[in-house]
């Protein structure tokens, strides 16, 4: 199984990614990574807000709900994270009680033609950490303009074993859109050490911003910034 570290190196531009895994010290983690290419994309950052994390711009911009959103909440037992506004619907409907592969159906890809970004959303069960669902609502590759939704159901990671999906396979100039679901092993120890590892596997040229949080304590995530190199 390859590394997380050699899974992002071979993807130049992964635009945005998530990521679920159990470090060595047997905690299960999730990431959020940001990459960008054009200005307005790179211009954002990551910030906690009460049991949220939110996407916003770094300076006086207006809002734009494919690069703004909420990409992490904590609410009721879920822990919920993904690459926009889907989070908060895939949270709300497990509030009203639906199953985590029903929460995540009936989503759309990005409307953002011609890429047609995957909308892509982790679900974790705060009471039993060791289980995941991972969805992908993703066009097809055909002519069909219906979405293809994509449920994985991940349970009992070992330690050193992670799962992560991301919304583009690029070389930073052709992009394609990723594929369905990777696994990979890490090397880190703990949540600091997997944003580290994270971090250090992105291309500098296009990383924005990075997060690393577990499903009890989103409120202390533990964030990078490509600002503070």
């Amino acid at each position: 199984m390859p590394s997380l570290r050699n899974l992002f190196q071979a993807n130049r531009y992964p635009g945005r990614s998530v990521v679920w895994a159990r470090t060595l010290d047997g905690a299960m983690c999730g990431g959020y990574l940001l990459t960008g290419r054009s200005q307005a994309s790179r211009e954002r950052a990551l910030r906690v807000s009460d049991q949220e994390l939110i996407v916003g711009p770094t300076g006086p911009a207006a809002n734009d709900p494919l690069r703004h959103y909420v990409a992490a909440m904590q609410r009721d037992g879920w822990l919920v994270f993904g690459n926009g506004e889907q989070v908060a619907t895939v949270a709300d409907r497990l509030l009203e009680g639906q199953p985590a592969a029903v929460a995540l159906d009936g989503l759309d890809y990005e409307p953002d033609p011609p890429i047609f970004t995957p909308r892509i959303t982790v679900i974790v069960d705060v009471s039993s950490p060791a289980d995941a669902w991972f969805g992908a609502a993703r066009r097809s590759l055909g002519d069909r303009t219906s979405t293809n939704v994509l449920t994985l159901s991940v349970r009992d990671l070992a330690p050193g074993e992670a799962v992560l999906m991301t919304t583009y396979v690029s070389d930073g100039h052709r992009i394609v859109t990723g594929e369905p679901f990777l696994e990979g092993r890490t090397t880190a120890a703990n949540q600091g050490e997997l944003l580290d590892e994270l971090w250090e596997a992105l291309d500098p040229h296009y990383r924005v911003a990075a997060a690393t949080f577990t499903p009890h304590r989103l409120a202390e995530a533990t964030l990078r910034h490509a600002s503070q190199r």
